[in-house]
């Protein structure tokens, strides 16, 4: 996941106010439903300590999400009496979470924003395709690419003519179909989305595929729903994306971990190990900058570990006495999980979601749950 989205929430000083709520549910009691959790959310950031106008901000967000505006939950993150970051949740949160602590309770949005990657919706028709950028924050239009408007629709008739016509709307096709290829093989490129969605009739998403370059024919999958017409889009789509993007972020999980294996383990010739796990090799490494890829298992034992924190993103620290990591101020605990997400957010660095560790077999995941691929070892080779 690129965590670039969460800088807000480490532009401020905390305490922070964090809450996650299903908001899925729509029926008639639904607004009832809605207003009592939202009290109930205030009422326990008010008995953890949140001051009045943080809780009451958290309130009137949770009150007034409406089904559309999120389908399956929102977290939101308060601080000073104002929500500073609500996004909308792929998934419904399996319990609620309301957190009043040092940092904002970020780690559940790694399995519930709705994985990684960025997602290149394309609209095509024979005329050309309008492109959308789907992230975890939602949808933005990204242009759109516009072919010759004639000929492009084939006649009836078996006249020699219209055969000859026939012919130059095949060759129309196949020109709007380039075009359109090459368009959209620049905006993945310049947009950076991992997974690349064909959407319209057959043959034209179908004519597009095969024109696109060899690099991005992995990244890309087809849809039968959704089109570049009014009223084409449907929530069969919107499902059709989650599921690539789901089973995409199911294969990266798997080859990441499978880096990470191999990170760890030094080669016979003298390999450096450029992978780090457990508490206090990830705070050496997020105190340095070196953490390229946080591998974090939200339920793994060590997620919850308290650690240190200060101000800043490379202040923190397995234990309070080691002062000269912390500033100068007073110092919080804070989960490991959020103080290495916070370090990994404002030093350019992913985040991925994987699967419990399962054991200590040289094929699981990091130990405890948390683990990293770094950017570089020390010259002693840790």
């Amino acid at each position: 996941m690129d965590l670039s989205f969460l800088t807000p929430l480490y532009e401020r000083p905390g305490p922070w106010a964090s809450v996650y709520a299903d908001t899925s549910t729509l029926d008639e009691a639904t607004p009832e439903r809605r207003e009592l959790h939202a009290r109930q959310a205030c009422r326990d950031l008010l008995e953890q300590g949140a001051d009045e106008a943080t809780g009451y901000a958290v309130y009137d967000a949770l009150a007034s999400y409406t089904h559309g505006s999120a389908p399956a939950g929102r977290a939101v993150f308060a601080r000073g009496g104002a929500v500073v970051l609500d996004p909308p949740l792929a998934a419904r949160p399996p319990a609620p979470v309301t957190s009043w602590s040092a940092l904002p309770r970020v780690g559940p949005l790694l399995g519930l924003a709705g994985e990684e990657p960025v997602c290149l919706v394309a609209y095509i028709d024979r005329k050309g395709a309008d492109f959308e950028l789907r992230t975890t924050l939602g949808s933005r239009r990204a242009g759109q690419i516009h072919g010759e408007d004639w000929p492009v629709h084939r006649t009836a008739s078996d006249d020699w003519s219209e055969r000859h016509f026939q012919r130059s709307v095949e060759n129309t096709w196949e020109r709007n179909a380039r075009d359109t290829a090459e368009a959209l093989s620049a905006c993945q490129e310049e947009s950076r989305a991992g997974l690349v969605v064909l959407a319209g009739d057959e043959r034209e998403r179908r004519a597009v595929h095969d024109a696109l370059p060899q690099r991005l024919q992995p990244l890309t999958v087809e849809t039968d729903h959704g089109g570049r017409s009014a009223g084409a889009d449907s929530r069969l789509l919107d499902e059709d994306v989650e599921r690539a993007r789901q089973e995409h972020a199911r294969r990266r999980a798997a080859a990441e971990l499978e880096r990470f294996r191999s990170a760890r383990s030094p080669s016979a010739d003298g390999g450096i190990v450029v992978a780090a796990e457990g508490v206090p090799a990830l705070v050496d490494a997020a105190r340095e900058h070196r953490i390229s890829e946080l591998l974090v298992d939200p339920d793994g034992p060590d997620a919850g570990r308290e650690v240190w924190v200060g101000d800043e993103p490379h202040q923190l620290a397995v234990r309070r006495t080691d002062a000269r990591y912390l500033s100068e101020g007073e110092p919080h605990t804070a989960r490991a999980d959020d103080a290495l997400l916070r370090s990994a957010a404002m030093t350019g660095a992913e985040a991925i979601r994987v699967p419990p560790a399962g054991g200590t077999a040289p094929d699981a995941g990091p130990a405890g749950g948390l683990g990293a691929l770094l950017r570089w070892a020390r010259p002693d080779g840790t």
